[in-house]
């Protein structure tokens, strides 16, 4: 694929200096964890709005065909993640395979998505305070300020914490969907799961009482159970063995959030009804109220867990949203004091930047259901060019060394392709405004770098050095 003319120039070692990550911070254990802490937060709350756009037989074809798609593009990334281990991960590797502006797109489609996912979680996590009742605390700014004030300063204190403190966390919300499975296991009936009645769509029936349009509108909504955990690539310049670690890594979290997701959309509206469900800001400690009494103990216990979920994806998305940008910033896509790091090897704008919109979209709206739409927007268009990047790697450059090659090869990235061009004609069914404004946005960073950053590149970031020496490899061939 011919790429885009840029200019790039050298920076000096003063310019790293100020831009170093600290190496050796995780393993692949906490790879794991890091990939099930992005997304886990999308079992507690934010899924079960697709059972108002489908129903659950609608948002049940979501969650088969967006696992698929998921776990295809997984096998491609621990394949590319294992071959090009740098902090840009989906833009390192889109930047390899498509050239600077197919790079650039990748990461600030990536960017959107990790920017408005925390507000979107945000939002859930005021839900889940409010359902406590704790000191008369409301849904509502006070909550998303200090939300992202303790969670961006810790990761300003330093990464290896970060990533141990969120690991820690995700095992409390881990044991808090074990206790939710048990609660519910015993109250499960069949028959409430299609207790929405069905409206006069074309296809609608009791299986989808939204009829075959409400099935691809909650396909926004399937993609929720597993959004960001393309993120996990992200840590490569921290990882203590990338190629080893990262496939190992990506695989085993991807593995876990099937199964947890699955549990969650059969059992929480068998237990307590898709109709009651479809509307609810904190379904799981709700579903146990609704079978065991509004004073089950049980269901405080989740409800303050699941308060854990809701934070580590936040926490972790955080760490995702800051890598973005900074490798971004490091190459000259973006302005380059974005990635400037501290003493502690931190990413410090990257990391408060980008809090700061967060907050001020989640303050403004209060909409997690709309915040998910904008999140989904930009992640879908980060996944058709992330499986692009593999089968056009594959093809152009089969002797790449790669440490972990993806069962079924250019087929299965394949797959994930087409079901990521399918979801991102469904962001449009479910709010046409928020995908147009989101597409919007992106338009005006491709304007951005087309008249102006692709003529300031830096020649020796990380990302820039691993296409140059492809582009060296073309030219001697």
């Amino acid at each position: 694929m011919p790429h885009d003319k840029t200019t790039a120039s050298a920076a000096d070692s003063s310019y790293h200096d100020h831009r170093r990550l600290k190496a050796g911070a995780a393993g692949w254990v906490l790879l794991a964890g890091l990939g099930v802490s992005y997304v886990i937060s999308g079992d507690f709350a934010g899924w079960n709005i697709g059972l108002a756009e489908g129903g659950w037989g609608g948002l049940l074809i979501a969650f088969v065909l967006m696992g698929l798609m998921y776990t295809c593009m997984v096998f491609g990334l621990a394949e590319m993640s294992s071959s090009l281990p740098t902090a840009g991960a989906g833009y390192g590797f889109a930047r390899r395979a498509l050239g600077p502006l197919g790079g650039f797109a990748t990461g600030v489609a990536v960017l959107i998505e990790y920017a408005v996912a925390p507000a979107a979680i945000a939002t859930f996590i005021g839900g889940y305070i409010e359902a406590l009742g704790l000191f008369g605390i409301t849904n509502s700014w006070p909550v998303y300020l200090v939300t992202y004030a303790v969670f961006v300063g810790i990761h300003l204190y330093g990464v290896g914490e970060a990533l141990r403190l969120m690991f820690g966390i995700t095992v409390v919300a881990v044991l808090a969907l074990v206790v939710t499975v048990i609660a519910l296991v015993p109250h499960f009936d069949a028959g409430n799961l299609f207790d929405i009645v069905p409206n006069d769509a074309v296809g609608a029936s009791a299986f989808l009482p939204m009829g075959y349009a409400g099935a691809m509108a909650a396909l926004v909504y399937g993609i929720w159970f597993f959004l960001a955990i393309e993120g996990v690539p992200l840590a490569a310049e921290e990882t203590t063995d990338p190629k080893r670690d990262m496939p190992r890594g990506i695989i085993v979290g991807m593995a876990i959030l099937l199964v947890t997701g699955a549990l969650m959309l059969v059992l929480v509206p068998g237990a307590a009804g898709s109709e009651a469900m479809s509307s609810s800001d904190n379904p799981l400690p709700e579903a146990i109220r609704a079978v065991a009494g509004s004073g089950s103990v049980v269901a405080s216990i989740v409800n303050y867990a699941g308060l854990a979920g809701l934070i580590a994806s936040f926490f972790s998305i955080i760490y995702a949203y800051s890598r973005q940008l900074f490798a971004l910033s490091r190459a000259g896509y973006l302005p380059r004091w974005l990635s400037l790091t501290g003493d502690r090897r931190t990413p410090w704008v990257a990391l408060i930047v980008p809090g700061t919109i967060g907050f001020v979209l989640a303050a403004v709206t209060g909409d997690g259901g709309l915040l998910i739409n904008i999140a989904v927007f930009g992640a879908t268009v980060s996944y058709v060019l992330l499986n692009l990047s593999h089968i056009v790697l594959r093809f152009r450059e089969p002797d790449l060394p790669r440490a972990y090659r993806t069962p079924g090869g250019v087929v299965t990235t394949g797959i994930a392709l087409v079901l990521a061009v399918v979801a991102v004609v469904a962001t449009f069914l479910v709010d046409v405004l928020a995908a147009s404004i989101t597409a919007g946005v992106f338009l005006l960073f491709l304007a951005y770098f087309w008249f102006y950053s692709r003529h300031h590149l830096v020649a020796n970031a990380p990302e820039e050095e691993f296409a140059m020496l492809d582009d060296a490899d073309t030219t001697l061939q």
